[in-house]
């Protein structure tokens, strides 16, 4: 994909849904930084691309929050990276986070195909 159209088609992250995205990684194993956003921009067929200058601050705050613990580790070709897990709270907050984004995908939904409600109350 050209340069462009992908800078055009990209799609920014409200925070809230950078959070969740980044909780829900973490829900597959602890990862490091780069992992983190390769996992959602692979997982989301190349649409959805975050950036440092997001992912960092959105990752310190989950920390603060507790959701979100890390420790500083030696990668396999011996540099020193910081190692982001998920925690019991963050698990907890990951669960009430996806509910939400259901909830709001479906009132979306409803909304662009309003139609498709008829018989419904």
């Amino acid at each position: 994909m050209p340069k462009e159209t992908r800078y055009r088609n990209r799609i920014e992250l409200l925070q809230g849904t950078l959070d969740l995205l980044v909780l829900q990684t973490l829900q597959w194993g602890p990862q490091h930084g780069y992992g983190i956003s390769q996992a959602i921009r692979t997982n989301s067929g190349d649409v959805l691309c975050v950036d440092t200058g997001s992912l960092y601050p959105a990752l310190h705050r989950l920390e603060r929050q507790g959701w979100v613990s890390s420790e500083w580790k030696v990668s396999g070709n011996n540099q020193r990276v910081k190692v982001y897990r998920l925690t019991t709270e963050g698990k907890k907050q990951l669960a009430s986070e996806r509910s939400r984004w259901e909830q709001f995908s479906r009132a979306i939904a409803r909304a662009l195909n309003p139609q498709g409600q008829e018989g419904e109350a």
